[in-house]
């Protein structure tokens, strides 16, 4: 009994012993950019000075607070033997990195996104690698440099490995390019066997697409601000896999696109005043585009660019898309080649298109749910429907409003709508 009880004590000191380890406590750090030539110690009252440095010194788990200021990466040559873009995925790549979080996952919250600056200097300008769990929130990420190598996926944000938060985000006039290098610098890219999670970001005015994604990447990307870039708003990949809802997409090449053997749904969202396609499916993506609003783009507003795509387009308004000469497929509202009975286009309101409704395809007016009318937005930038708009509770009848009502196509109707 006695031998018995002791050793009932020493487990229980074992266990309290083990509840107490610092291992076990996660720290917040504090940085601040006085420069005045000290380390400090990452406490609030003695913050450290060397934002890189606090990456390097926390723990898995470990949060790092930023005050306002400015915060300049010191670059560093990046080698990678995996290309996220490459037709052969083992394909060497020489890009630079910014600010570097690796091998833990940490919780960088910024003072604003007016406040709190990261200037990156590099092509991969914060980059995650191996780190799960990890959020980035309330500050701006700008001065990127593109690489010579143009085969570097450079961005603002890029993940390898990691599984990441990017919440209340700024990426801003990552402009910089080499006139031998067609590519520039991007917003958010996702790489390989990442998760990211897009949320409330403002991705603007940078030299590549607003979010791509590669090899094996899935997003969640809701209610993000892209606009005023080259490329795509967002492109969906390879093999990777997202979900789209609620952003709001304009000033790029082209707007939402599936590629290769990519998946996504895509609904709710405002895809307008882009050069060229407003959203398109091609390869032998899946898609499923309900409910967005697709109006004046360049080009073309919905296009199905393979007969290999599958999926599903229903609920949107397609609307006065074709105000440039054509480019990159013709000034219609839908372009299609032929009928595709694994990619059915239903109960869409397609309207004033300047070259036509439906191109390569029968006019689909009236047919399965289809219109040709006037949406009667309320305004040319608020796209509630006004009272007596013809769409209202003339979605598809699969699909409900909040309120249990048969849909309204567009923005504000179906189960994921704008509220």
């Amino acid at each position: 009994m006695r031998n018995l009880f002791q050793f009932f004590i020493i487990l229980i000191f074992l266990v309290i012993l083990n509840s107490n380890s610092p291992a076990q406590i996660n720290r917040t750090w504090y940085v601040d950019d006085l420069k005045d030539k000290k380390i400090g110690i990452g406490s609030k009252q003695e913050p450290l000075r060397d934002l890189q440095y606090s990456f390097d010194q926390a723990k898995d788990g470990d949060t790092i607070f930023i005050f306002p200021g400015t915060y300049e990466a010191k670059p560093e040559e990046y080698v990678e033997d995996l290309c996220g873009n490459c037709q052969d995925h083992k394909t060497r790549v020489n890009a630079t990195r910014g600010f570097l979080i690796q091998n833990k996952g940490l919780n960088i919250i910024g003072s604003g996104k007016d406040a709190t600056t990261l200037v990156t200097k590099a092509g991969y300008g914060v980059l995650f690698e191996n780190s799960r769990n990890s959020l980035i929130t309330r500050l701006k990420i700008t001065g990127g440099k593109r690489d010579v190598d143009g085969n570097a996926t450079d961005a603002g944000i890029v993940t390898k490995f990691s599984t990441v938060t990017v919440e209340y985000v700024e990426i801003s006039d990552n402009i910089h390019r080499l006139e031998n290098v067609v590519v520039g610098i991007g917003g958010v890219f996702g790489r390989e066997n990442s998760e990211i999670y897009i949320l409330n970001n403002r991705i603007q005015n940078n030299g590549w697409d607003g979010v791509a994604l590669y090899r094996g990447a899935t997003a969640y990307i809701a209610d993000n601000v892209i606009c005023d870039g080259r490329g795509a708003g967002i492109g969906i990949t390879w093999d990777a896999v997202a979900t789209v809802y609620r952003n709001e997409i304009s000033g790029y090449w082209k707007g939402i696109g599936t590629f290769g053997n990519s998946r996504a749904v895509v609904r709710n969202n405002l895809v307008h005043e882009n050069l060229g396609w407003g959203i398109i499916a091609t390869g032998t993506s899946y898609m499923d585009a309900s409910n967005n609003i697709i109006t004046r783009n360049g080009n073309c507003g919905f296009a199905v660019w393979s007969a290999e795509c599958k999926g599903v387009c229903t609920n949107n308004i397609i609307t006065e898309n074709g105000w440039r000469k054509e480019w990159v497929c013709p000034c219609v509202g839908v372009w299609a080649t032929d009928i595709n009975p694994n990619f059915p286009v239903t109960y869409n309101d397609v309207w004033n298109n300047s070259a036509g409704n439906y191109k390569d395809m029968p006019d689909q007016t009236e047919q399965n749910g289809n219109l040709s009318v006037d949406p009667l937005f309320q305004s040319q930038s608020d796209f509630h429907l006004k009272p007596g708009s013809p769409l209202i509770d003339k979605g598809n009848p699969l699909l409900t409003d909040p309120d249990g009502s048969i849909s309204d196509p567009g923005l504000y109707g179906g189960p994921s709508a704008r509220r």
